[in-house]
């Protein structure tokens, strides 16, 4: 009953804004479509702290590395597109660049903001930042402020959603997916100024109830953990991505980019 009694409201909510419904690309033209676009996934762009535990240095790219990373993409001819970018080709055939990548960011950590967003305008790239919207929400310091994601959204970053609490979604009433989900929505459009129509599933995890609350919020794309580089158009909300960890290093990048997955 929970999804029921807010879907109307979540609707309602996205066509308050003329300019939000005009984001989302034209529906599918019914032609089943398959796209490799790889979809680079960070978490900190920043040195692990002397205390880090094995997932803080895991998940850990400095920002050299990081810097790295671009030039690397930016000699080898690739640019960098938009998650909606990807849905428009996977449903309507719109043209991407010949070396197209996505590159995303989970979490919405402090640093995004201090390391990363600095480094991405320097080489002209575009970044995909999923936001726990509890952090800035509560004002803790280890994550992105509300003005610094209204900053990065004015520069052209795409700031979206990556639920309110991190949680597990699976298995979850109405009530609380509209909390996490919607919620976080709400958060987004209130400080970057544009609805957000793309997620990341917290730890991958979702289910049909999960699938089915962010179609009725009208998410065009949701991004999983499942490391891959290939896409259907038959499946926009369980889009696979390639896991960058501290110890990618540019072969090791490279050779991601280039495999067959």
């Amino acid at each position: 009953m929970g999804l029921l009694r807010w879907a109307v409201p979540a609707v309602l909510l996205l066509a308050s804004s003329a300019a939000a419904i005009a984001q989302i690309a034209p529906s599918s033209d019914g032609t089943l479509r398959r796209i490799r676009v790889p979809i680079l996934m960070y978490h900190y762009i920043s040195e692990p702290p002397a205390y880090a535990d094995v997932y803080r240095i895991d998940l850990s790219v400095s920002p050299a590395l990081f810097r790295e990373h671009l030039a690397y993409l930016r000699d080898a001819g690739y640019m960098s597109i938009r998650l909606e970018d990807l849905y428009a080709a996977l449903q309507t055939g719109a043209a991407l660049p010949q070396k197209p990548v996505v590159l995303t960011f989970d979490d919405g950590y402090e640093d995004n903001y201090t390391n990363a967003y600095p480094l991405l305008r320097e080489i002209g790239f575009t970044g995909t930042f999923f936001v726990m919207t509890s952090g800035p929400d509560g004002g803790s310091p280890d994550y992105m402020t509300p003005a610094q994601i209204a900053e990065m959204a004015a520069g052209g970053m795409q700031m979206e959603s990556h639920s309110r609490d991190h949680p597990d979604l699976r298995g979850r009433d109405g009530d609380f997916l509209v909390y996490q989900l919607l919620g976080a929505q709400e958060s987004l459009a209130a400080w970057s100024g544009r609805v957000p129509y793309q997620f990341a599933y917290p730890a991958g995890q979702y289910d049909d109830a999960v699938l089915a609350m962010l179609r009725s919020l009208q998410v065009q794309t949701a991004v999983t953990t499942r490391q891959g580089a290939l896409h259907t158009s038959d499946a926009p909300l369980e889009l696979a991505r390639l896991r960058i960890r501290n110890t990618t290093d540019v072969p090791t990048l490279a050779a991601l980019l280039e495999s067959n997955s």
